[in-house]
């Protein structure tokens, strides 16, 4: 991941220093496995807990070898001494590189998972405090009916909640380890070691394995992460869109020294959020390798190796990355409740239209005559900049069935509100 994008709780968990104690850790539970067991000579997991690997010497050997395993192997054995001949012993490269690699996806998914937690919280706060201020729906970017602004955060938070479920799920489906060989079918080690081994561990033993745990994993657990990030997408697309001049109803926080634009100072722009939409779009494009590596050849090739180098750690990278950015902007988000009223105001009543439609059929009217009625009114309404409630106890036809009083109150906004309590029952 490049630096401007890097986060250091991901950093820490996807560097080359961090893979290499992982692998160690793997390396130094199998050999206590086995020791145990006799399979081996005592002493090496004892050596093992006090080696350090050197990425430089890993890396110096790989030039040499073309495998980054063996080279790391290589770099362990020099400072095991005699112990080292046992290192790996019955193991293939993806027995230790997959089960690590579980272990890391664990770690991760635990920063992802409490930055989810803060941003429920502050979306919570969003929508409980907001609840009853009224804003124009929109649908096609056109005005629809009434809601809250809390209403529309509640939608948000509700999102990212289910978000959050699939990706606990596809944590805990990716939380496999593998022990069973080059071809997957215990060759050299029995099930039961594997099964002590991933006890260890806290990871499940993959039930039946090729030379790799199945992808099939790795791309529920990216899918899931890439869900979740479009939920955030939604949340910056919307901000941005309220955010423009001709709305004006919410503004992204903007610094003391924060510049908008490099010619024009009157700038303010919801910058934080297109980066978030932005970023999206690269996460997107990350699961089209991650489900073509479902597919390897027969029992596996190396072609999701590459890919996986990137997609794996820079998805959580971008996720967390966008995760600390939605957080920053939602916590020092600026509503603007009197432009929201403006908008409602500014509709001239229109969003009453099908409240009003519905009383004439009500009444005894058919809906197509109620339908074009009320749509020709409503246009003059918006053309003349009157209100819709005005042309109505005015125009003879609905005087017939409806009194003054009766439309009056087809356009009190606390009828549209009323059941927006019901979006809070999870909150």
């Amino acid at each position: 991941m490049i630096d401007r994008y890097k986060t250091e709780k991901i950093d820490r968990i996807f560097n080359e220093d961090h893979k290499y104690e992982k692998w160690l850790t793997v390396e130094k539970t199998v050999a206590e496995v086995q020791e145990g067991l006799g399979i081996i000579p005592r002493g090496l997991s004892r050596r093992l807990a006090k080696v350090k690997v050197d990425p430089r010497r890993v890396n110096e050997i790989e030039k040499k070898t073309n495998h980054d395993v063996i080279a790391f192997l290589e770099a362990v054995r020099e400072k095991a001494g005699r112990t080292g001949k046992w290192l790996h012993f019955g193991m293939t490269s993806y027995d230790l590189v997959d089960t690590a690699l579980s272990l890391m996806i664990r770690e991760a998914g635990v920063v992802i998972d409490g930055e989810i937690s803060v941003l429920l919280r502050t979306l919570k706060k969003i929508a409980r405090r907001y609840r009853n201020t009224p804003q124009m729906g929109r649908t096609h970017g056109v005005f629809a009916q009434p809601i809250t602004f809390g209403f529309k955060a509640a939608s948000w938070y509700n999102e990212v909640a289910r978000a959050r479920v699939r990706f606990r799920t596809a944590a805990s489906a990716a939380a496999y380890g593998k022990l069973s060989g080059a071809v997957g079918a215990y060759t050299i080690l029995d099930p039961p070691i594997e099964k002590r081994v991933m006890k260890k561990l806290r990871l499940k033993p993959e039930p039946v394995a090729t030379q790799v745990i199945p992808r099939d994993r790795l791309a529920a657990l990216l899918s899931s992460l890439i869900l979740y990030a479009c939920a955030l997408e939604r949340i910056a697309t919307e901000i941005r869109n309220l955010a423009r001049s001709e709305i004006g109803e919410v503004t992204e926080p903007f610094g003391h020294d924060q510049k908008g634009s490099s010619a024009m100072p009157h700038k303010q722009n919801p910058v934080i959020c297109e980066r978030v939409c932005g970023l999206v779009k690269v996460l997107r494009g990350y699961m089209i390798p991650a489900f073509e590596n479902i597919n390897l050849w027969h029992e596996r090739d190396i072609s999701n190796s590459a890919a996986e180098r990137i997609i794996i750690g820079d998805t959580f990278h971008l996720v967390h990355y966008i995760t600390q950015k939605m957080i920053d902007v939602l916590v020092g988000i600026v509503v603007h409740p009197d432009r929201m009223l403006e908008h409602i105001k500014n509709s001239q009543g229109v969003y009453a239209s099908q409240f009003l439609m519905n009383k004439l059929i009500e009444r005894g009217m058919s809906r197509r005559d109620a339908y074009d009625i009320i749509q020709s009114l409503s246009f003059r309404a918006i053309r003349e900049k009157r209100g819709l409630a005005g042309i109505a106890k005015s125009d003879p036809r609905i005087k017939k069935l409806l009194t003054a009083q009766e439309i009056e109150l087809v356009f009190d906004l606390r009828w549209f509100l009323r059941n927006i309590r019901n979006a809070y029952k999870l909150l």
